[in-house]
């Protein structure tokens, strides 16, 4: 089936939703491919948001991430990442855990093909 089509819409449409259970963390889900579960969305840090409980991730997908604005900083790696930057990690890839002093929003491209 794959993601639907969609024309331009405005996403504050889509209600944020928390993430992952943690603290000031929250995604809203632009697009879903209900066969696969490939999904594009949007995903907000709070400003003192910390995602030290999740760890340092992997997956088993592709993964494209864009700093819409704000920052975060990999804990990880001690690098602070900004508003512009871009990553496009293969599957299992470790990154993470993140913070955000000022609060982010990121756009996450997940791609289970």
């Amino acid at each position: 089936m794959g993601k639907p089509a969609l024309e331009f819409f405005d996403p504050e449409m889509v209600p944020w939703q928390p993430e992952a259970g943690i603290e000031g963390l929250f995604s809203k889900t632009l697009a879903r491919d209900p066969d696969k579960g490939s999904y594009s969305r949007l995903l907000k840090f709070l400003p003192g948001t910390d995602t030290t409980q999740a760890g340092v991730q992997k997956h088993p997908h592709w993964e494209e991430i864009w700093i819409v604005s704000g920052a975060i900083h990999d804990l990880s790696l001690n690098k602070t990442f900004t508003a512009g930057m871009y990553a496009c990690r293969p599957p299992g890839m470790l990154h993470g855990p993140w913070t955000s002093q000022y609060g982010a929003i990121t756009f996450e491209v997940r791609n289970y093909d």
